[in-house]
């Protein structure tokens, strides 16, 4: 073989090798809608109207898919022209009429506007004005369901505010506080007062107030799953519709109430940093018989603890009393924290034979 064939055949292997890796560094296309459209079995249509629509979710399009890489940058086969002219009437500022736009879930795909979304998302823009119509994913999937929920629950009051439930039929709570908020509305009100006006109150004065509330103790690190609004429709429904009331302490109980009206009233004159933290403290005294010789040891280790505030060596049927001061949460029972603490702090602690937990009803202490 002479020298000549095979810098020919090393330079077409160099070639295709090029070829190749070049072809394997190009970003995917961009979403076709149709593909996930059929993925999700979204065929029944919602007009949205127009709106504004945050530029990073528009993913895909309807026809030119194939044209468009994933940043919405048309592929270099694909004429440039009209993409420079839009790009230049951007800049100058002329007015250029919507985009239409296939919504799914969170996703939107252009109908009608390729070159503007494109030169959109080179230019930095946040948002497009776009005329948008949704289709509603049918595929009973729990996200779908969920998502089919919130858009009924936003349908019907208007609110265009992220209130994000995780456990299916939830949403019909919130409208129930909607239905009775807005009944009282009306008992004050000269004036027709619709559902939406109703919906956006009751999330200015009660919903944002709440929240806020959760917010501030970090109940929501106890619920790495749920959030805040989950935490928000789970206290709410116990305290005001199902009336299963709660001892929070005296100031946190005149805030909340057992009424959703009045927790309105007593938060109407606050500001954030006067909401209270959700937090109570709960005191337990632990009886605990150990074994023989072990005493100090064990005494030692318990004092360290910093919710144990007194450890006792005694006379009689047990061997040591100790007293425990926790805090607990919204949600929790003040049983679930101490037999917690006991069980993973004090029971397990070599020569702890038994313990009894004595929670106190009545108290009264002296300075």
């Amino acid at each position: 073989m002479g020298i000549m064939s095979l810098k020919l055949i090393l330079s077409g292997f160099v070639n295709r090798l090029a070829s190749h890796m070049d072809w394997s560094r190009k970003p995917p296309n961009a979403k076709s809608f149709k593909e996930d459209q059929e993925n999700e079995e979204a065929y029944e249509t919602i007009e949205r109207g127009l709106s504004w629509v945050p530029v990073g979710h528009i993913v895909g399009s309807v026809g030119r898919y194939h044209d468009l890489d994933s940043e919405f940058r048309l592929k270099q086969h694909i004429p440039q022209e009209r993409l420079l002219r839009v790009k230049k009437a951007m800049r100058q500022g002329k007015p250029l009429p919507p985009v239409k736009l296939y919504k799914i879930k969170d996703k939107y795909y252009v109908l009608d506007g390729n070159h503007r979304v494109s030169a959109a998302k080179e230019f930095g823009y946040n948002n497009v004005n776009a005329k948008i119509v949704e289709f509603i994913p049918s595929k009973n999937s729990l996200e779908n369901i969920l998502y089919r929920e919130k858009s009924e629950f936003k349908d019907k009051t208007g609110l265009s505010y992220s209130i994000d439930l995780t456990e299916v039929g939830q949403y019909s709570h919130l409208i129930t506080q909607i239905n009775k908020h807005q009944t009282s509305l009306k008992q004050t009100s000269v004036d027709p007062v619709s559902l939406e006006v109703a919906a956006e109150d009751w999330y200015k004065t009660v919903y944002k107030p709440m929240t806020a509330i959760i917010e501030k103790c970090r109940l929501v690190d106890s619920f790495p799953q749920r959030t805040v609004a989950d935490l928000y429709t789970y206290i709410t429904f116990h305290q005001w519709e199902r009336k299963l009331i709660r001892k929070y302490g005296s100031r946190i109980d005149k805030l909340i109430s057992t009424n959703m009206e009045d927790f309105r009233k007593n938060m109407a004159n606050k500001n954030e940093l006067e909401y209270p933290d959700m937090l109570q403290e709960i005191t337990a005294f632990v009886l605990m018989n150990v074994s023989a010789k072990r005493e100090h040891r064990i005494v030692e280790r318990l004092f360290a603890l910093k919710e144990i505030k007194e450890v006792h060596e005694v006379h009689g049927n047990v061997d040591i009393l100790v007293k425990v001061v926790l805090k607990r949460d919204l949600v929790s029972s003040d049983a679930e924290i101490i037999g917690h603490f006991v069980h993973d702090n004090v029971g397990l602690i070599p020569g702890v034979l038994s313990t009894q937990t004595l929670i106190p009803g009545v108290s009264k202490t002296k300075p």
